[in-house]
């Protein structure tokens, strides 16, 4: 099969969908300078899990299946002992907060379920779609990458003519529990990772405007977000900003370089492409690149979800978990709406 992807922008009716005899392995995001295309990037390349380039051969544009068809059936395949795992990585990972190693850090996780046939992907996408209209939905599939579904509500960057955009999006809980308010851990997790992009941005951009934090919805759950909106130096070497940006510190840490290898090292699974990002980049003119969250990996009749949460010195485990237990709802609801 050709590579392909298929993505749906928040808000708008028609998805589109692009596809190449190939997918061209990029050594780093310097080097998407001046090139065009789809991009899929994982948490932390390496030569086996690359970044890679759709560059189109064919695009066209589709609007998907407003009935998404029946529910699958699925069942959680995830060894007992997944729980436990979580538990005993969780005090690892906070020391490194509590002796002032990190001044963040954000762990993750996985669960697998099982349907009782075939995944069909185009339909998950469809379904995707019809769930979760204000989200940037994405089904891309590859040799080099497998095949990936995720609905995701924080953009990485996004450049519209002369003007771009990107966002700080830390600290989440369920929707029906706005009312309560926001708890004085996720506005910190929150400035933090405000606080690093405008530190990336200063190099690289001037007329910065920031705007928030303000409670933002996806889906289920809502999220403290801060929007900024700029003009890029240069605006050919934009690759040097998404190599600086990515991976931000809401799904790595501070400072990024030391916890993207301490959670290479230390979480007890790889995310591949998980918290990497993804999207159009210079279709156009424009460019659309979304961090890869709420998404799982499709392969046969398996689904591997993936989900993780931001911890600073005052997280607490139990509550942690829960947050990566509701973030994985959202794919969870695309095989079963009853979930």
């Amino acid at each position: 099969m050709k590579p392909f992807a298929l993505y749906r922008m928040p808000g708008e009716a028609l998805a589109t969908r692009i596809t190449a005899a190939k997918a061209t392995v990029v050594s780093s995001c310097a080097e998407l300078n001046g090139r065009s295309g789809f991009v899929i990037a994982p948490f932390s390349p390496t030569p086996h899990e690359p970044i890679l380039l759709i560059e189109p051969e064919e695009v066209s544009k589709f609007v998907p299946d407003a009935d998404g068809g029946e529910p699958f059936a699925f069942v959680d395949v995830e060894s007992s002992s997944s729980r436990a795992a979580y538990a005993s990585t969780f005090p690892a990972f906070h020391k490194t907060l509590t002796n002032n190693t990190f001044r963040k850090v954000v762990l993750a996780r996985q669960k697998t379920v099982e349907c009782g046939g075939e995944v069909d992907a185009i339909r998950l996408f469809n379904r995707a779609c019809k769930l979760y209209p204000l989200q940037m939905i994405v089904l891309v599939c590859a040799e080099e990458c497998g095949t990936w579904l995720m609905a995701t509500p924080e953009i990485l960057l996004q450049g519209h003519g002369d003007l771009w955009r990107t966002m700080a999006l830390a600290g989440t809980m369920k929707a029906c529990d706005e009312q309560q308010g926001w708890s004085v851990k996720n506005i910190r997790e929150q400035r933090l990772v405000s606080t690093y992009i405008s530190k990336c941005l200063a190099s690289h951009a001037h007329d910065i405007d920031l705007r928030g934090p303000m409670t933002a919805h996806a889906g289920a759950l809502v999220h403290l977000k801060s929007e900024f909106t700029f003009k890029l130096n240069d605006a050919s070497k934009v690759g040097n900003l998404i190599d600086e940006l990515y991976p931000t510190p809401a799904v790595c840490g501070i400072p990024k370089d030391a916890t993207r290898e301490f959670i290479c090292a230390h979480e007890p699974a790889p995310r591949h492409y998980y918290s990497g990002f993804m999207g159009p980049l210079n279709m156009g003119g424009n460019s659309d690149l979304y961090v890869s969250l709420r998404c799982m990996k499709i392969d046969g009749n398996r689904c591997t979800l993936f989900a993780g949460g931001g911890l600073i010195s005052d997280s607490i485990e139990q509550q942690e978990w829960e947050e990566t237990e509701a973030k994985m709802g959202t794919m969870l609801r695309c095989l079963n709406t009853e979930y």
